[in-house]
């Protein structure tokens, strides 16, 4: 560890040395638990989706409702599949029912009575909290990693799973 100033050599004392790797290990935790951050983001958004998106993609119970009425952003109607003699009541998110009057492809969660969409719409709905938390993860990777194309894109795969979910539910 030495430099050359003019014809002699210079050695840098041993606190000086000590200071510099202390620095650098304390850039490298920095990048660690920022990284952790931006990963804890991700793993909660699939964490989130995976109850929803697993009824969606393979629920047993699967069928027909029809919307009867909406109310505090919950809709009721009315549930039909081929296994049941009696039509049940259940419940469905307002956002993805289109109204009272629409009938939906959908799948029962086990041991509810709540149902979800079934088809392309329902199952990027819900992935819709792991769009979001690509959107808050992309924040940190540009701004604690400074790893701006691996942020942007992050932030354009949440975008677009978030913008897909609304644009294939509205259409």
């Amino acid at each position: 560890m030495s430099s050359r100033v003019g014809q002699r050599t210079v050695k840098r004392n041993r606190l000086r040395r000590f200071g510099e790797s202390a620095y650098g290990m304390l850039l490298l935790a920095r990048a660690g638990l920022v990284a952790l951050f931006a990963l804890v983001l991700v793993v909660a958004g699939v964490w989130t989706s995976w109850g929803t998106s697993a009824t969606a993609l393979a629920g047993d119970e699967r069928g027909t409702v029809t919307v009867e009425k909406c109310a505090d952003g919950k809709c009721t109607g009315t549930f039909l599949n081929e296994q049941v003699s009696k039509p049940e009541k259940v419940t469905v998110s307002e956002f993805v029912s289109g109204g009272a009057g629409a009938t939906l492809d959908v799948a029962v969660k086990p041991g509810t009575d709540h149902v979800v969409r079934t088809g392309p719409a329902g199952i990027l709905y819900a992935w819709v909290p792991l769009g979001g938390a690509l959107l808050l993860a992309s924040l940190v990777i540009a701004g604690g990693l400074r790893m701006r194309r691996t942020a942007l894109a992050a932030g354009l795969c949440g975008a677009l799973v978030m913008g897909g979910a609304w644009a294939l539910l509205t259409f």
